[in-house]
């Protein structure tokens, strides 16, 4: 009897044992229904969702309602080489070159560097645009008062819209609103992207010539460049006012800015850096390339720049800002880490480099020259000038198409 007490103790043992093993692993049994316990995988799910939470960076919060987020806190992240939308995967490999002082848009492949069509347009032609969806390319054809609708998978013309004066031409991070530049009436126009009809137009009185944006890291608002006269505007996204106005210099700072000024401040392209924290900003004018702090909007710092800085344009590794010097005849690099130029890049002979973007290879900045009507491709890795394509006029808003990216804030390639 002793023996046989004995075993069935140590099988009672054994089952309790492998009872509670079984509970603590979460085996198939169903869990405890005790008043303190909490099942693992919620407890699991909801520390996650915090520690996410907790690793936003502050640019980053709060984004306005259909905001895609930003991944890795990188506004660029998504605009890397092999991150082609599903939908533009297909576009062929072109050039889209607008005449600022003709009525057609030159298509040119960028494998052959040859011109493979001109699409006939409205007068004068400023940028290349990108629609929020990357399925239409826009015309900003100011004169004729069109906007003209291009097919990226054909490169053929589709359809104008009625568009008083358009220079430029943006769309909101949610995709629900364009932001027509109107810069010859000093309108800022929030416009239905579908329809086109007009939602809000926005005048500052102090704003002549608004023309270039970017939006903040969660796109709760846009600063402007106003070209005429000197300033940049904060304009809030969804309440369409101006929570912002910032005066620039007219005289430049910046150590090493070319001395052969304008003698005012006439600022261009405007682009946000990777972790959301400055803007920069081209500044022709005083030839200095301007930091804007995003979460004050004042000025953090100038660096001086060779003659007109223009466009801006980020490396595909998210690492560099190339910045067109249109006055001249170079491109200056810029390192997002240092925040200072670690490379310069000259045209032989000189040139006029102006607006484009870089191949979705990230290989090469193509680049209009903008009073030389050719075609400028740099070659990224080594700065050497690998084409000039001659297409006469006065090639402005280049887009190089396709562009890696989720979608499209416009511009020539404004990509998130």
């Amino acid at each position: 009897m002793p023996s046989i007490r004995r075993s069935l103790v140590a099988v009672l043992a054994t089952l309790l044992a492998t009872g509670v093993a079984l509970a603590g692993c979460g085996g198939g049994g169903a869990p405890s229904a005790g008043p303190h316990t909490t099942p693992p995988a919620t407890h699991g799910a909801a520390v996650t969702g915090q520690q996410k939470k907790s690793r936003v960076a502050a640019p980053f919060r709060h984004r306005i309602p259909g905001m895609p987020p930003v991944i890795g806190n990188d506004v660029y992240s998504q605009t890397r080489v092999g991150m082609l939308a599903p939908q533009v995967a297909h576009d062929p490999s072109l050039l889209y070159v607008p005449d600022s002082q003709g009525s057609r848009v030159t298509v040119i492949s960028q494998r052959t560097h040859r011109i493979v069509r001109v699409i006939p347009t409205g007068f004068l032609d400023q940028h290349v645009v990108p629609s929020y969806d990357l399925r239409t390319l826009y015309t900003n054809s100011s004169y004729a008062d069109q906007l003209v609708a291009i097919n990226p998978r054909t490169g053929l013309k589709t359809r104008t819209i009625s568009m008083p004066r358009p220079y430029n031409l943006y769309f909101t991070p949610d995709g629900k609103q364009a932001v027509v530049m109107i810069e010859q009436d000093n309108t800022i126009r929030f416009a239905d992207p579908h329809t086109w009809r007009t939602i809000k137009d926005v005048r500052y009185p102090g704003c002549l010539g608004p023309n270039h944006a970017d939006f903040s890291g969660n796109g709760r608002f846009f600063v402007v460049t106003c070209e005429f006269s000197g300033e940049l505007l904060k304009i809030g996204t969804l309440s369409h006012r101006v929570e912002g106005v910032l005066r620039l210099d007219p005289h430049p700072t910046a150590a090493h800015a070319d001395p052969m000024t304008m003698g005012r401040s006439v600022p261009q392209d405007v682009r946000i850096s990777p972790d959301g924290r400055t803007f920069y900003v081209a500044d022709m004018g005083t030839n200095e390339l301007r930091l804007i702090d995003a979460a004050t909007f004042r000025q953090r710092r100038v660096i001086g720049m060779p003659r007109m800085p223009h466009g801006l344009y980020p490396s595909r590794d998210g690492k560099r800002l190339y910045i067109s010097d249109r006055g001249a005849g170079k491109v200056s690099v810029l390192s997002f880490r240092t925040n200072r130029i670690v490379d310069t890049w000259t045209i032989p002979g000189g040139g006029s480099p102006d607006m484009g973007g870089v191949s979705a290879d990230g290989r090469t900045l193509w680049l209009s020259g903008r009073t030389d009507g050719v075609v400028y491709g740099f070659d990224t890795r080594t700065g050497r000038l690998i084409a000039k394509i001659p297409v006469g006029g006065s090639p402005h808003g280049i887009c190089v198409w396709p562009q890696p990216g989720r979608y499209s804030l416009g511009h020539t390639g404004n990509m998130r």
